[in-house]
């Protein structure tokens, strides 16, 4: 491998600052959307099945019998129902739900684990993560070796919850996409300061905020966008108004904290689906409410239905 994710990341940051100055450079992370479609249950279930399932890959149940969707959409259940007890709840079907939201997270860390998983046990190492990023001591390109290793290494820690210095699939992910988790926000924020904090005086200045996103070459005008960002930094960026952001006006930048779709969509299919109102769903009031949860369609896990044996 001659240049690791990481590194080929960096590798792009650099050629876009330099060769693109008109473009914007977006920092802020949103989650991907649960669906395309309009959440209007009076209209039809679309928006829930792809909640619920997914949206991508869409593949259709049109032809399967109302038996058959019912008996796949119990072996999901059983897949939900994470600590087993014969009831799924709101926390359960959110933790589901992001699931199928963040499916290109997970694809892509599939598609690196092979090339870091070395010694083929299930786990990633930071010995086996730096020995194939890090393979080269003295590099030719140019790149500061020493200190990306030294900030994957401080990342790589943050995401190793046990402290073993050995990744599990989940941490791993955390390490690669520190963005979709809530304990590796410091880490995130750390990093984005460090990137553009220029002065090295512990904030984000205008000058600062500007030049991370735009490149200003000898006398080229520049852009609309830039005059906007100007005044979003001076009156929503800056909170407190002294001139500059902190990690806190940092997070709420580059992490806003916006309405949860997925908490509100596990609420929405437990209030439509809870018979009993116990809070609740039995696999019974899951399946008494299948054309809510699949009905005719369903995407990326409903594929997953379709060509797993399992099933």
């Amino acid at each position: 491998m001659e240049i690791r994710p990481l590194l080929m990341c960096f590798a792009l940051c650099v050629v876009y600052a330099t060769s693109k100055p008109t473009e914007k450079k977006e920092r802020i992370h949103h989650d991907a959307p649960l669906s395309s479609r309009e959440h209007d249950d009076a209209q039809g279930f679309d928006y829930d099945h792809d909640a619920f399932l997914g949206q991508k890959e869409a593949k259709s149940f049109d032809d399967l019998s109302p038996e058959e969707s019912k008996r796949r959409l119990g072996v999901i259940v059983e897949k939900i129902d994470g600590d087993s007890d014969g009831f799924v709840t709101e926390v359960e079907l959110k933790a589901w739900i992001k699931k199928a939201q963040k499916k290109y997270v997970y694809e892509n860390v599939d598609r690196q684990w092979k090339d870091f998983d070395v010694n083929n046990d299930g786990t990633i190492s930071w010995e086996e993560y730096r020995n194939v990023t890090y393979d080269d001591p003295e590099p030719d390109d140019g790149y500061n070796y020493q200190h990306m290793m030294a900030r994957d290494e401080r990342r790589f820690k943050m995401a190793d919850q046990n402290g073993d210095q050995i990744a599990n699939k989940e941490e791993f992910t955390a390490f690669l996409h520190p963005e979709e988790y809530d304990h590796m926000k410091d880490i995130v924020v750390l990093e984005t300061m460090e990137d553009i904090d220029k002065n090295g005086d512990g904030f984000i200045d205008l000058n600062e905020y500007i030049g991370d996103m735009y490149n200003h070459e000898d006398e080229m005008e520049e852009p609309d966008w830039v005059a906007t960002e100007r005044e979003q930094f001076s009156e929503f960026r800056d909170k407190n108004k002294d001139g500059k952001m902190d990690r806190e006006e940092t997070l709420d930048w580059i992490l806003p904290s916006d309405y949860d779709h997925a908490e509100a969509e596990s609420k929405h299919l437990v209030y439509e689906s809870d018979l009993n109102k116990d809070g609740k769903l039995s696999k019974e009031e899951i399946l008494n409410k299948y054309d809510l949860f699949v009905g005719s369609q369903a995407t990326d896990f409903g594929e997953a239905l379709v060509r797993h044996d399992e099933f």
